[in-house]
Protein backbone atom coordinates (compact mmCIF):
# COMPACT_ATOMS: atom_id res chain seq x y z
CA UNK A 1 0.00 0.00 0.00
CA UNK A 2 0.94 3.74 -0.57
CA UNK A 3 2.70 4.83 2.61
CA UNK A 4 1.04 8.17 4.29
CA UNK A 5 3.03 11.31 6.08
CA UNK A 6 0.97 14.19 5.14
CA UNK A 7 -1.95 15.36 3.56
CA UNK A 8 -3.38 18.78 2.31
CA UNK A 9 -6.61 17.89 0.65
CA UNK A 10 -10.20 18.84 0.22
CA UNK A 11 -13.18 18.11 2.87
CA UNK A 12 -16.24 16.33 2.33
CA UNK A 13 -18.93 16.33 4.53
CA UNK A 14 -21.25 13.65 5.04
CA UNK A 15 -23.06 14.39 8.25
CA UNK A 16 -24.60 11.12 9.56
CA UNK A 17 -23.72 8.75 12.17
CA UNK A 18 -23.56 5.12 12.38
CA UNK A 19 -23.08 4.86 8.33
CA UNK A 20 -22.60 0.95 8.25
CA UNK A 21 -20.34 -0.86 5.81
CA UNK A 22 -23.71 -2.27 3.92
CA UNK A 23 -23.92 1.68 3.17
CA UNK A 24 -20.21 2.04 2.12
CA UNK A 25 -20.05 -0.46 0.01
CA UNK A 26 -23.53 -2.72 -0.35
CA UNK A 27 -23.37 -6.67 -0.23
CA UNK A 28 -24.19 -7.04 -4.26
CA UNK A 29 -20.46 -6.19 -4.71
CA UNK A 30 -18.98 -8.45 -2.46
CA UNK A 31 -18.90 -11.08 -5.18
CA UNK A 32 -14.91 -10.23 -5.97
CA UNK A 33 -12.07 -9.81 -3.45
CA UNK A 34 -9.32 -8.62 -5.96
CA UNK A 35 -8.97 -5.09 -3.81
CA UNK A 36 -9.83 -2.88 -6.58
CA UNK A 37 -13.06 -2.08 -8.93
CA UNK A 38 -14.81 -1.00 -5.94
CA UNK A 39 -14.82 3.00 -6.21
CA UNK A 40 -17.31 3.77 -8.62
CA UNK A 41 -20.07 2.02 -6.08
CA UNK A 42 -18.68 3.82 -2.80
CA UNK A 43 -22.01 4.57 -0.98
CA UNK A 44 -24.32 3.48 -4.22
CA UNK A 45 -27.51 2.85 -2.64
CA UNK A 46 -27.10 7.29 -1.76
CA UNK A 47 -25.10 8.17 -4.89
CA UNK A 48 -27.37 7.01 -7.54
CA UNK A 49 -31.26 6.69 -8.46
CA UNK A 50 -31.51 3.15 -9.52
CA UNK A 51 -29.89 -0.19 -8.32
CA UNK A 52 -26.24 -1.26 -9.21
CA UNK A 53 -24.52 -4.32 -9.24
CA UNK A 54 -21.06 -5.20 -9.79
CA UNK A 55 -19.74 -5.48 -13.07
CA UNK A 56 -21.87 -2.21 -14.04
CA UNK A 57 -20.49 0.51 -16.01
CA UNK A 58 -21.60 3.49 -13.73
CA UNK A 59 -20.80 6.42 -16.26
CA UNK A 60 -24.55 6.41 -17.22
CA UNK A 61 -26.04 6.06 -14.14
CA UNK A 62 -28.69 8.73 -13.06
CA UNK A 63 -26.93 10.86 -10.13
CA UNK A 64 -28.60 11.64 -6.82
CA UNK A 65 -27.55 15.63 -7.28
CA UNK A 66 -28.25 16.10 -3.66
CA UNK A 67 -25.98 13.37 -2.05
CA UNK A 68 -22.42 15.08 -1.07
CA UNK A 69 -20.34 13.52 -3.42
CA UNK A 70 -22.05 14.37 -6.11
CA UNK A 71 -22.26 17.88 -5.63
CA UNK A 72 -19.67 19.95 -7.91
CA UNK A 73 -17.81 21.53 -4.94
CA UNK A 74 -17.00 18.44 -3.27
CA UNK A 75 -14.91 16.77 -6.42
CA UNK A 76 -11.84 15.53 -6.08
CA UNK A 77 -12.19 15.28 -2.09
CA UNK A 78 -9.24 13.60 -0.52
CA UNK A 79 -10.49 13.86 2.82
CA UNK A 80 -14.22 12.49 4.13
CA UNK A 81 -15.51 14.13 7.40
CA UNK A 82 -18.62 11.84 8.79
CA UNK A 83 -20.21 11.33 12.07
CA UNK A 84 -20.01 9.23 15.30
CA UNK A 85 -19.76 5.06 15.10
CA UNK A 86 -18.61 5.00 11.06
CA UNK A 87 -17.89 1.60 9.50
CA UNK A 88 -19.83 -0.23 11.77
CA UNK A 89 -22.16 -3.62 10.68
CA UNK A 90 -20.12 -5.97 8.84
CA UNK A 91 -16.21 -6.42 8.59
CA UNK A 92 -15.94 -6.50 4.65
CA UNK A 93 -12.91 -4.95 3.84
CA UNK A 94 -14.20 -3.91 0.67
CA UNK A 95 -15.37 -0.72 2.49
CA UNK A 96 -12.05 0.87 2.78
CA UNK A 97 -11.15 -0.70 -0.76
CA UNK A 98 -13.69 1.44 -2.30
CA UNK A 99 -12.88 4.80 0.17
CA UNK A 100 -9.26 4.41 -1.27
CA UNK A 101 -10.05 3.92 -4.79
CA UNK A 102 -12.71 6.52 -4.90
CA UNK A 103 -9.76 8.73 -3.90
CA UNK A 104 -10.38 9.64 0.33
CA UNK A 105 -7.10 8.69 2.24
CA UNK A 106 -8.07 10.27 5.10
CA UNK A 107 -11.39 10.07 7.73
CA UNK A 108 -12.50 11.86 10.63
CA UNK A 109 -15.19 11.16 12.60
CA UNK A 110 -15.80 10.98 16.33
CA UNK A 111 -15.45 7.50 16.72
CA UNK A 112 -15.45 4.50 14.31
CA UNK A 113 -15.85 0.64 14.35
CA UNK A 114 -13.60 -1.30 15.68
CA UNK A 115 -13.25 -3.76 12.61
CA UNK A 116 -13.34 -1.29 9.81
CA UNK A 117 -10.64 0.96 11.89
CA UNK A 118 -8.36 -1.41 12.01
CA UNK A 119 -8.76 -2.92 7.72
CA UNK A 120 -9.04 1.37 7.17
CA UNK A 121 -5.01 1.14 8.81
CA UNK A 122 -4.46 -1.89 6.97
CA UNK A 123 -5.44 -0.70 3.53
CA UNK A 124 -3.51 2.88 3.87
CA UNK A 125 -6.75 5.03 4.92
CA UNK A 126 -5.98 6.88 7.93
CA UNK A 127 -8.62 7.17 10.21
CA UNK A 128 -8.61 10.28 12.58
CA UNK A 129 -10.59 10.52 15.70
CA UNK A 130 -10.91 14.07 17.34
CA UNK A 131 -13.44 14.68 20.02
CA UNK A 132 -17.08 15.22 18.93
CA UNK A 133 -16.99 18.74 19.60
CA UNK A 134 -13.96 19.51 17.00
CA UNK A 135 -15.45 17.66 14.53
CA UNK A 136 -19.08 19.85 14.89
CA UNK A 137 -16.55 23.04 14.38
CA UNK A 138 -15.14 21.47 11.13
CA UNK A 139 -18.65 20.77 9.96
CA UNK A 140 -19.82 23.92 10.72
CA UNK A 141 -16.40 25.31 8.77
CA UNK A 142 -16.67 23.04 5.77
CA UNK A 143 -20.45 23.99 5.03
CA UNK A 144 -19.41 27.93 5.16
CA UNK A 145 -16.05 27.54 3.01
CA UNK A 146 -16.03 26.75 -0.62
CA UNK A 147 -12.84 24.82 -1.07
CA UNK A 148 -12.19 24.25 2.41
CA UNK A 149 -8.73 22.05 3.08
CA UNK A 150 -7.50 20.18 5.91
CA UNK A 151 -3.67 19.26 6.20
CA UNK A 152 -3.50 15.98 8.29
CA UNK A 153 0.22 15.01 9.43
CA UNK A 154 1.00 11.14 10.25
CA UNK A 155 3.90 11.84 11.82
CA UNK A 156 2.82 14.95 14.14
CA UNK A 157 -0.25 13.26 14.57
CA UNK A 158 -1.63 16.65 13.94
CA UNK A 159 -5.08 18.07 11.82
CA UNK A 160 -4.89 21.90 11.34
CA UNK A 161 -7.87 23.96 9.48
CA UNK A 162 -6.98 26.91 7.54
CA UNK A 163 -7.37 29.61 10.37
CA UNK A 164 -4.22 27.77 11.85
CA UNK A 165 -6.06 25.90 14.85
CA UNK A 166 -4.19 22.64 15.49
CA UNK A 167 -5.65 19.39 16.82
CA UNK A 168 -4.03 16.10 18.05
CA UNK A 169 -5.05 12.69 17.35
CA UNK A 170 -3.98 9.60 18.95
CA UNK A 171 -2.68 6.34 17.04
CA UNK A 172 -1.55 3.27 17.99
CA UNK A 173 2.58 3.55 17.43
CA UNK A 174 2.98 0.04 15.44
CA UNK A 175 0.02 1.51 13.22
CA UNK A 176 1.06 4.40 12.66
CA UNK A 177 4.82 2.67 11.95
CA UNK A 178 2.79 0.87 9.23
CA UNK A 179 0.93 3.62 7.69
CA UNK A 180 4.59 5.60 7.35
CA UNK A 181 6.23 2.73 5.77
CA UNK A 182 3.60 1.97 3.59
CA UNK A 183 2.99 -1.94 4.97
CA UNK A 184 0.02 -3.90 6.26
CA UNK A 185 1.70 -7.00 9.30
CA UNK A 186 2.34 -9.16 6.38
CA UNK A 187 4.63 -6.89 4.52
CA UNK A 188 6.53 -6.13 7.82
CA UNK A 189 7.03 -9.77 8.65
CA UNK A 190 8.62 -10.48 5.13
CA UNK A 191 10.90 -7.65 5.84
CA UNK A 192 12.16 -10.39 7.53
CA UNK A 193 11.81 -13.59 4.90
CA UNK A 194 15.18 -14.43 4.92
CA UNK A 195 15.41 -14.57 8.98
CA UNK A 196 12.15 -16.73 8.90
CA UNK A 197 13.58 -19.10 6.04
CA UNK A 198 17.17 -19.38 8.35
CA UNK A 199 15.25 -20.19 11.35
CA UNK A 200 12.97 -23.18 9.24
CA UNK A 201 15.99 -24.59 7.54
CA UNK A 202 17.49 -24.99 11.40
CA UNK A 203 14.68 -26.41 12.65
CA UNK A 204 14.41 -29.31 10.29
CA UNK A 205 18.12 -30.03 10.94
CA UNK A 206 18.17 -29.83 14.79
CA UNK A 207 14.54 -31.37 14.76
CA UNK A 208 14.27 -34.00 11.97
CA UNK A 209 11.09 -35.67 13.60
CA UNK A 210 8.86 -32.92 13.68
CA UNK A 211 9.02 -32.80 9.46
CA UNK A 212 8.33 -35.98 8.05
CA UNK A 213 8.86 -36.81 4.68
Amino acid sequence: MKPFTRLVGLVAPLDRANVDTDAIIPKQFLKAINRTGFGPYLFDDWRYLDHGEYGQDCSERPLNKEFVLNQPRYQGAEILLTGANFGCGSSREHAPWALLEYGFRVIIAASFADIFYGNCCKNGVLPVILPVEVVRKLFTEVAASPGYRLDVDLPLQTVKNPSGACFHFEIDQFVKYGLLQGMDEIALTLRNAQDIRDYEGRRRRETPWLFPA
